[in-house]
C-alpha cells in the first residue's frame, strides 16, 4: 500500500467549506467523490488544513493511502474528470509504503503527513479597497470602502511577528490544542485598489487570518491606533477585537514542507486567482 499526496486548488465560493459535512456540500466531499469514482474503491483523505466555507484554495495538499496502482499522471487527470470545475487536482506524488489497514504511530522522520509535516502554512487575504464594490470580484476578494492607509497596517502587525499567544484573534469554537503559533512573516502590498495581505506562520488557529486582517482594516481606517494589534495580543481577549472579516478575498495559499519529499511547489501569482 502506497501513500499518495495531491495538490489540490479550489474556488471555496461554491462549497460549505473543506471538510465532510452530513449535506456532502464540501470540497472533501467533491474529492472523496472523485476519488471513488476513478479508483472504484471509496478511499479517505487527509488534508494540510481545513478552510472555512467560502474560502478557497491554491495550495491546499491532500494524502491517502491505497493499494490502487496508477501512474501519477493519471491519478491527475482520472480524478479531475470527476470533479466540478471549481475544484482540480493540480499534481500527485506517490511517497512511502505504508502498513495495510493499520494504524501504526506516526514517525516524522520516515512518514509524511499532509498535516503534521507541514512546516509552515502561507495564506493570502485579497482585499479591494475602493469606493464602490466590484461585482466581478464578489466572493474572490473582500471589499472595503473607506480608504486604508498600508503604511500604519505595516506598523501595526510588528507585535505580531514571532511565538505568541494568539487567543484575541481565535474564534471561540477553534478546537487547536494551544492557542500559541509562531508568526513569521506579514506582508501587506497595494496594487492599485487591490490589498494584498500574505501571512506565513507554522500554524493557524480557526479565524486567526480573518481577525488579524477585520482589526488591520481599523488602524488603516484611523480607528485605532498603530499600537492596537500589539494591545489586543497582550490582552487574549477576542471580545475586544475587531468582528471576524469577510471569507471571500482568505486563499490557502502554500504548505511547506522538508525538501526530502520533493513534492511540486507551485509559485503563486502576486495576485491570487488573477
Amino acid at each position: 500500500m502506497k501513500r499518495i499526496a495531491l495538490g489540490v486548488q479550489y474556488n471555496g465560493a461554491d462549497w460549505q467549506g473543506y471538510q465532510v459535512q452530513p449535506h456532502g456540500l464540501t470540497v472533501q466531499d467533491k474529492l472523496e467523490q472523485a476519488i471513488a469514482q476513478f479508483a472504484c474503491v471509496h478511499i479517505g483523505t487527509t488534508c494540510a488544513g481545513r478552510t472555512d466555507a467560502g474560502v478557497h484554495a491554491l495550495g491546499q495538499v491532500v494524502h491517502f493511502d491505497t493499494d490502487v496502482q496508477r501512474e501519477m499522471h493519471a491519478w491527475v487527470r482520472g480524478i479531475n474528470a470527476f470533479l466540478p470545475d471549481s475544484i482540480g487536482v493540480r499534481w500527485a506524488k506517490e511517497l512511502h509504503d505504508v502498513v495495510p489497514y493499520g494504524e501504526p504511530r506516526f514517525d516524522a522522520d520516515h512518514d509524511f503527513h499532509a498535516r503534521f509535516s507541514a512546516r509552515s502554512r502561507t495564506y493570502h487575504y485579497l482585499l479591494y479597497n475602493h469606493a464602490v464594490r466590484a461585482p466581478l470580484l464578489a466572493g474572490r476578494a473582500g471589499f472595503t470602502h473607506r480608504p486604508l492607509d498600508v503604511e500604519r497596517m505595516r506598523k501595526a502587525v510588528q507585535p505580531l511577528l514571532g511565538k505568541h499567544d494568539f487567543s484575541a484573534f481565535r474564534a471561540a469554537g477553534c478546537q487547536a490544542k494551544t492557542p500559541v503559533k509562531d508568526m513569521y512573516a506579514i506582508n501587506i502590498e497595494r496594487h492599485g485598489d487591490m490589498i494584498l495581505f500574505t501571512l506565513r506562520a507554522s500554524a493557524f488557529l480557526h479565524h486567526m487570518v480573518r481577525n488579524i486582517v477585520g482589526a488591520l482594516i481599523y488602524v488603516g481606517q484611523g480607528r485605532e491606533g498603530t499600537q492596537w494589534l500589539g494591545e489586543l495580543l497582550d490582552g487574549r481577549d477576542r471580545t475586544r477585537a475587531a468582528p471576524t472579516f469577510m471569507p471571500d478575498g482568505l486563499y490557502l495559499a502554500q504548505i511547506e514542507y522538508d525538501a526530502k519529499w520533493a513534492l511540486p511547489v507551485e509559485t503563486p501569482r502576486i495576485l491570487p486567482a488573477f
